[in-house]
């Protein structure tokens, strides 16, 4: 199967192709969420999720490993680093771990695992058959079993979605890139709120940087043309 990407098509075989859907919670996406209540504009992830539940489902059709990567600490912060690390205060910043309503009026807790602020939007609710892998750092790599969990796929290829694009996208792919993983972002299927108004965003930068030199940008579109051609192909060889 023939992607059309930049800087130029990649093959994917589905049996070693793997989607990850990196972080697209409602902390992330939906109103009541962390960046919601931070006052962050969310649109642009929001928009990302339409394209992204037609690829997870485009994906899973073709037998691909669909693996969602969800970013939640625990209960007691125990996993959140020290207090005068980065991570405890960046995340401080953004009120992590403190108690909120949901929109639906239950208790909740900012960033923390197993509540409605770490669920997956509800447009893209993970399957029985689906993989869920927690991370507590930007990169799904950093102290999780993501790369056991790929080798006992064998997986080569990473068809990449989520946010956000210059965060926990990149992280994810530069540490997928120097474990030998071929990451491919769809770019409709991810967003970046941070520089989002600069001349040259945060997001287009990623994009560049990526497809220079960390893997490849592809779009939703050509990754459903290239799973629809499938059957012509195998079709026209036999």
């Amino acid at each position: 199967m023939l992607l059309d990407a930049r800087p130029e098509p990649i093959t994917l075989d589905p049996e070693r192709t793997a989607l990850l859907v990196i972080d697209m919670q409602n902390d992330f996406g939906t109103k009541g969420g962390m960046f919601d209540l931070a006052g962050i504009d969310i649109s642009q992830i929001q928009k990302a999720v339409a394209p992204t539940a037609r690829v997870i489902a485009a994906a899973r059709k073709a037998g691909m490993k669909v693996i969602y990567l969800k970013m939640g600490f625990r209960p007691d912060l125990s996993d959140a680093g020290t207090r005068d690390s980065p991570t405890w205060i960046k995340h401080e910043m953004m009120h992590f771990g403190e108690s909120v309503s949901a929109p639906d009026g239950t208790e909740s807790r900012i960033l923390i695992r197993d509540t409605w602020n770490t669920d997956i939007v509800s447009e893209l609710k993970p399957q029985p058959d689906d993989i869920v892998v927690w991370k507590t750092r930007y990169s799904g790599f950093y102290q999780t079993d993501l790369d056991s969990v790929l080798k006992r796929l064998n997986a080569k290829v990473l068809v990449v979605t989520g946010c956000t694009t210059s965060v926990c996208v990149e992280s994810t792919i530069r540490d997928a890139t120097f474990r030998d993983y071929s990451p491919v972002l769809l770019a409709d299927c991810t967003a970046e709120p941070i520089g989002r108004d600069l001349p040259a965003t945060n997001h287009d930068a990623s994009l560049l940087l990526i497809q220079c030199l960390f893997g490849w940008v592809s779009h939703s579109d050509h990754f459903m043309k290239a799973l629809e051609a499938r059957p012509a192909a195998a079709a026209s060889e036999a």
